[in-house]
This record gives structure tokens, C-alpha cells and sequence, in this order.
């Protein structure tokens, strides 16, 4: 068994298959003293690879200040604790609140990054985000609900860009979606996929266009643990056809390792 260091190990335990954690967060994750996991969103099935011996607690009904107490209490105590977050702990994570009380309390901690569900969505849709000459941007955003967005970072605003969207936790919102990329000059036929439950054995999909995106969204019962992917990158006949190629393999292409063959 590896000795870890008494202190708080952050780690982002990817979007629901037990098997996209990457692989030095399972190693923490076995080694941990103490296992804190996100209950309603974590599968049970990873966090049953801990060591048998661990303290593993639910965090779901713990508020913040609890949460943190235990963490330090264990930490002072000497013990290796893992703070298991699904996905990725940067995106949406809430871990700056945790980070400042712990350094408040002079707790050492490390960020282990994790496989997002955004990823894991695009993945289930056999989807490349970034296709050239339609779009080479991702932006990641939520529509704003009871937590407010920045006035900067309003989605019509965003959507003025016309590049990909992903939206996390918006699939209550779907109106307030629709009406903002409208308004942004997107047309009713953009193509939307809606990922629930990514990576899950029960996974849904659900592809639909701009127009029919709150009515599929009902029709298929889906209101909660869905990614929102959006823009033309999402168009699945993109399969069927050999344009929008990158320059990469490009066999007139002259890069670092290849020289390019211009055609005669």
C-alpha cells in the first residue's frame, strides 16, 4: 500500500463509468485514509475501490463548513484524505470555496484532474467539437437560472460567435436556451444533442435541432444530468461527407515531422 501525505487530494472522478478516472486518481483514491465523495453524482461502483479499511463518507447532505471540518480535523490527524468530485473538479466544481478554507486553516491540498462530461458526452455522440471551416471553438457556459451569470458572459452574447456550446446544468432551461440563441441570429434548424447521464450504463441521446429542443427535451422526460451540446459541429451527416478536413494529415501539408507532397 502507498503512503500518501496527510493532506486533501481533490480529485475529479470523471462522469460516471468507474473506468474514466485516469489513472493517478485511482491510485489516491485506493491509497486514501479517507474517501468525501459527491454521493448523488459519483458511482458508488468507483469509490468501492478504496481500501477496505478507508472512512468513506457521503458529502451530498453535508454543507460546506461541515464538509471542511472533517477534512482538516482528518488531515491534522495525520490522514490522507481524497475529496472524490464527478468530472472534472474545475468546471463547476465548487472547490474554490473549499480551497480557501483550507488554507485558512493551513490544510496542504492537490487538484487531481478528471475526464469532464462534456467530453464524455462527445465521446457517446462520436462528435469532434472543433471541425475546420465550421467552427474551432468550444465554448463551455450554463444558461443562467437561480445562479446568475455575469452580464459579460450572457448567452446570447456568447452565441453572437456561432461556435459550439456546451451548457452544463441547463436541461431545465431549455426555453430560456432556445429563445437566447435565436436571438443571437442562430437558425431553428441548428443541430442540438442532448447527452443524459454520459458514460452511465442508462446514458440517453437525444438529437434534435434548435426548433424542437425543448419540446424533445419534455417528450423524453430529461431534467437533470444532461449535457447540452449546440452548433453545427453537432450535425451528424458530418460522418457522410469528406469535406472539412484539417490541414494535419493533409498529404500537401508541411509541418514539424512530415514534409508535404504538392500534387502534380
Amino acid at each position: 500500500m502507498e503512503k500518501l501525505l496527510p493532506q486533501v487530494y481533490i480529485v475529479g472522478a470523471g462522469p460516471g463509468d468507474p473506468d474514466l478516472i485516469t489513472v493517478k486518481g485511482l491510485r489516491i483514491l485506493q491509497n486514501a485514509d479517507v474517501v468525501i465523495y459527491t454521493d448523488s453524482l459519483v458511482n458508488d461502483e468507483l469509490i468501492a475501490r478504496a481500501r477496505p479499511d478507508a472512512e468513506v463518507l457521503k458529502s451530498a447532505g453535508m454543507a460546506l463548513d461541515e464538509m471542511v471540518a472533517i477534512m482538516v480535523d482528518r488531515v491534522q490527524a495525520g490522514k490522507s484524505v481524497a475529496r472524490v468530485h464527478t468530472g472534472d473538479p474545475s468546471v463547476y466544481g465548487a472547490i474554490l470555496e473549499q480551497m480557501v478554507l483550507l488554507k485558512q486553516a493551513k490544510v496542504a491540498f492537490t487538484i487531481i484532474p478528471g475526464v469532464s462530461s462534456v467530453f464524455a458526452a462527445a465521446a457517446a455522440l462520436q462528435a469532434e467539437l472543433t471541425v475546420p471551416e465550421l467552427t474551432q471553438t468550444l465554448i463551455l457556459t450554463r444558461a443562467e437560472g437561480r445562479t446568475p451569470v455575469p452580464e459579460r458572459e450572457k448567452l446570447a452574447d456568447l452565441a453572437s460567435h456561432h461556435a459550439t456550446i456546451a451548457l452544463y446544468l441547463s436541461a431545465t432551461l431549455t426555453k430560456k436556451v432556445v429563445n437566447e440563441l435565436l436571438s443571437a441570429g442562430w437558425s431553428e434548424d441548428t443541430p442540438v444533442a442532448v447527452v443524459q447521464r454520459a458514460s452511465w450504463p442508462d446514458e440517453k441521446i437525444v438529437r434534435t435541432t434548435l426548433k424542437s429542443l425543448d419540446a424533445d427535451m419534455a417528450a423524453n422526460g430529461i431534467r437533470n444530468h444532461a449535457m447540452i451540446l449546440a452548433g453545427w459541429a453537432l450535425d451528424p451527416t458530418l460522418h457522410d461527407t469528406s469535406e472539412h478536413r484539417s490541414k494535419l494529415y493533409d498529404k500537401e501539408f508541411t509541418h514539424r515531422f512530415r514534409k508535404g507532397v504538392k500534387q502534380s
